[in-house]
């Protein structure tokens, strides 16, 4: 059975008195994903909902441009996952390394972040009130389980125009998050997910931005800043980018035109 947790025991110092108690941790384990059986990636994550992972990272990425070319997504062994495609030339030739931290990786520029995506999000006809996206990062936070025992995971949750959640997952790394969600989507085959706000638990960087924008997501949404490159990317790709989500208000950088005050 997949532990997300595990139990140590520690040293809690309170007014400068020792106590020995046990403490649960957030579990991270590196997870190899493999195409046609060649290794393409290692990301370190919170094992759970590895296929998602999996399956998210490979389409977010660029590695898969089309969800109908996955024939099939299978954990072949204790932290490997390997995907097989319709047509092995579908497969773009690059390898990554992904540490949970940072998930960055293989995209150099704006320019490759918007030739690679199969969906314009700057179409998606959505709008959202502003009440919804201010109630969203206390829905999102009701629903982080494993964050209540640990205090160490991200979350991203994705929801629809009237704030109904409709799926949430949580990892060490922020962009894991939102790949176990797309993976979700891809399992589901709701790409793209034109018509949902992503809100994520930390700050809006580059690399949230483009799997937005890779998973046709069109309003990202983040309780902190965002970063300049960020924005740029949200000008650039047509999404509404909202940070310092925090009560009753919140910072619009990008695509206002979705916001109905």
């Amino acid at each position: 059975m997949t532990r997300m947790t595990q139990r140590r025991q520690v040293t809690r110092v309170d007014s400068e008195v020792a106590v020995a108690r046990p403490d649960t941790l957030a579990v991270e384990e590196p997870q190899e994903i493999r195409v046609n059986s060649q290794p393409v990636s290692i990301t370190m994550r919170t094992p759970g909902h590895d296929l998602d992972l999996a399956l998210g990272f490979l389409v977010t990425e660029g590695v898969v441009q089309d969800p109908d070319d996955v024939a099939a997504a299978i954990n072949c062994a204790d932290n490997v996952v390997d995907v097989t495609l319709q047509d092995v030339a579908t497969l773009a030739p690059r390898s990554f390394y992904t540490s949970s931290s940072c998930g960055i990786c293989g995209k150099s520029s704006i320019d490759a972040v918007r030739t690679s995506s199969s969906y314009d999000v700057a179409t998606d006809p959505l709008v959202v009130t502003s009440g919804v996206i201010t109630a969203l990062p206390e829905r999102l936070r009701a629903e982080q389980r494993v964050f209540d025992r640990t205090g160490g995971l991200h979350a991203a949750g994705l929801f629809d125009s009237s704030g109904a959640l409709v799926c949430l997952r949580e990892d060490v790394g922020r962009h894991n998050a939102v790949d176990k969600l797309v993976g979700w989507a891809v399992q589901q085959k709701q790409l793209p997910l034109r018509g949902h706000v992503l809100q994520v638990s930390g700050r809006a960087s580059f690399e949230l931005v483009q799997k937005a924008v890779m998973a046709g997501i069109s309003v990202l949404s983040a309780v902190s800043a965002p970063s300049s490159l960020a924005v740029q990317l949200a000008d650039e790709t047509g999404l509404t980018l909202i940070g310092f989500v925090r009560g009753t208000s919140f910072n619009v950088y990008a695509g206002g035109q979705r916001l109905s005050l």
